[in-house]
């Protein structure tokens, strides 16, 4: 796995490559996730980078602002283990 490649004639500013934690793109904790997501949003290859995941089935992380399980997009990361038996006041807000 490895991030974009961009042509140095075509060099953006790319949150993915500026970023201080690249782990950030392949983190297991939903908040960090939402983070690489949202750091995504502006990014000026976001589509080239998603489609390039989708064709390349990217088993995991966050590309093109997507979050990948298992080589498909999730709308929301799971955390790990099991989910909780009663739900948390976030939990129920983002239902």
């Amino acid at each position: 796995m490895s991030l974009p490649e961009v042509p140095a004639s075509e060099a953006f500013d790319l949150p993915c490559q500026r970023a201080a934690d690249i782990d950030l793109w392949f983190a297991e904790r939903t908040t960090d996730v939402e983070a690489a997501k949202a750091l995504c949003a502006a990014c000026p290859i976001r589509s080239e980078c998603l489609d390039g995941a989708i064709s390349r089935a990217e088993p995991w992380g966050v590309w093109g602002g997507e979050a990948f399980v298992d080589g498909r997009v999730v709308a929301r990361k799971r955390g790990r283990g099991r989910p909780r038996k009663n739900p948390t006041p976030t939990d129920t807000e983002a239902a």
